[in-house]
């Protein structure tokens, strides 16, 4: 079956990353468990509105490696996703697939404080 254009252009880029059925809790949550990470994932359900975002969008104050490092960490897990443009690459995160794998996680990141005591 042909694949459509519109279809092409939502997968060209994707960097890998694992199927809903591969996504593991413990992975996951070794993931989330960086408060940097944490804070990422928290910061893109609250703000993004669901939009694709480039890495600068989440002003990160660390060396370019390890923000590389912690995108990795989390696009490995399957929290995010992960596209090319060009010289960016441009996140979202994965609601749908970890939603149906592991109901009420994204819920308990929303709602986290990092201030909290």
């Amino acid at each position: 079956m042909p694949e459509t254009a519109e279809a092409a252009t939502e997968t060209a880029g994707l960097l890998p990353e694992p199927t809903r059925a591969e996504m593991r809790l413990e992975q996951v949550l070794s993931a989330l468990s960086d408060p940097l990470r944490l804070g990422i994932v928290h910061a893109y359900l609250r703000d993004a509105g669901g939009e694709e975002r480039a890495c600068g969008w989440f002003k990160i104050d660390r060396p370019k490696s390890t923000r590389t490092h912690h995108w990795k960490v989390l696009r490995e897990a399957g929290v995010v996703r992960q596209r090319q443009v060009g010289l960016e690459r441009r996140n979202t995160v994965r609601e749908a697939d970890l939603d149906a794998r592991f109901p009420g996680l994204l819920d308990l990141v929303r709602a986290w404080d990092p201030d909290a005591a």
